[in-house]
């Protein structure tokens, strides 16, 4: 088990001023939060959640049938959240869970209601703007009977910040026939430290949909959160776009319970390394007939680094589909070849590749965002040639 140094970290941090216009936020805060797919005209989103390191500064709901709190106020609200908090993750599970029960800097509490559909995305911002500060959150997310909702996530650093720790317990419930697409956007620094700890429920005819985009530097991020399908023909989709440049540690993954007949996992990560490190941890275990799994991890090395790719298929009983493909390695020289042929030089060439590489399609995001992501990407690629 990983130890936890916390020398030298802090865990409280004088208040921000609640704001209660977005467009009244500080320039720089608003750029740092547009980078992570936080819009502050709200326009085109259903609601807004912003922890500014143990301070909401925004919380503001723009749909009927879209709650969204602090989760000090759900708590309260709903006596305690007895059948949610704490039901998919133990306080003791390990130094880190321990240390947010111990000392929570606060979260959010977000729930769409029964048949509700949300007309555009909400969106949560978790900012670090104090050195040295440990931001421990715990978050509660329920999507009920029959809803359909989309949440951005997007967790960023002040430019200044040099040291800085997040963790982040997360936990995730789809009722029956609903739809989650969780779409997460990390921008967190070159020194910081992230430890995500998250766990999915989906019940019966469910759908759980997680994008996870990280293509900035970070010190070391660690996370392998774990779905549950639990009811018939429930559905989850995972997919990552990871970037790990000099100094950037990312050891990620997905697993993924299968409980119930007619469920399906996939599990779609692309990763590139230009010094860094990638683990792509990718895990499927099948516990009744009939269900269905696939696992695919494609990474490019193209400086020195390591990419080392774990998929895993675990099957329990007879009567399961399931597979895995897994590929490391260059740019094919004959792609360049054939680029250049047609008239571009080779670094345009050897960019364009890397950036159809990284434009996975990724279902649930929004043009606008989607727009931004294919900006971010053009810019990384950039960055790396």
């Amino acid at each position: 088990m990983e130890l936890m140094d916390n020398t030298n970290y802090s865990f409280d941090a004088e208040p921000h001023e609640y704001v209660d216009n977005l467009a009244d936020i500080s320039s720089e805060d608003a750029q740092e939060f547009l980078n992570v797919g936080v819009d502050t005209d709200e326009s085109n989103r259903s609601g807004t959640f912003i922890l500014k390191d143990v301070s909401v500064v925004h919380c503001k709901t723009r749909q009927e049938g879209v709650e969204i709190m602090k989760i000090s106020e759900a708590l309260e609200k709903y006596d305690g959240l007895k059948e949610y908090m704490w039901k998919g993750l133990s306080p003791e599970k390990d130094e880190f869970t321990q240390l947010t029960d111990e000392k929570p800097s606060g979260g959010f509490f977000i729930r769409c209601e029964a048949g509700v559909k949300t007309r555009f995305p909400v969106q949560t911002c978790l900012h670090l703007s104090k050195e040295g500060l440990t931001q421990n959150v715990h978050n509660i997310l329920i999507a009920e009977e029959d809803s359909d909702m989309h949440v951005i996530a997007g967790c960023s650093t002040s430019p200044h910040l040099d040291k800085g720790r997040h963790i982040g317990v997360s936990e995730f419930y789809v009722k029956k026939g609903a739809t989650l697409t969780y779409t997460m956007i990390h921008d967190w620094g070159a020194n910081i430290v992230v430890r995500p700890r998250t766990v999915t429920y989906v019940e019966e005819g469910g759908t759980y949909i997680s994008n996870y985009i990280s293509l900035k530097p970070v010190g070391s991020l660690e996370t392998n959160p774990l779905t549950y399908l639990n009811g018939k023909g429930a559905v989850a989709r995972f997919n990552s776009i990871l970037v790990a440049g000099v100094g950037t540690h990312l050891d990620t993954g997905s697993q993924v319970i299968l409980n119930a007949e007619d469920t399906k996992a996939e599990i779609i990560s692309r990763a590139i390394v230009t010094g860094g490190t990638v683990i792509a941890r990718g895990n499927i275990t099948g516990k009744v007939p009939g269900v269905k799994g696939h696992l695919e991890c494609k990474g490019l090395i193209l400086k020195d680094g390591l990419l080392h790719a774990i998929p895993e298929l675990q099957a329990e009983v007879p009567d399961v589909e399931m597979s895995h493909e897994a590929a490391v390695g260059k740019i094919d020289k004959r792609e360049i070849e054939y680029l250049m042929a047609r008239g571009l030089d080779e670094e345009t060439a050897i960019s364009t590749i890397v950036r159809g590489f990284l434009n996975v399609e990724i279902e649930g995001l929004p043009q606008s965002l989607a727009e931004k992501l294919d900006k971010a990407i053009a810019d990384t690629e950039h960055d790396m040639m």
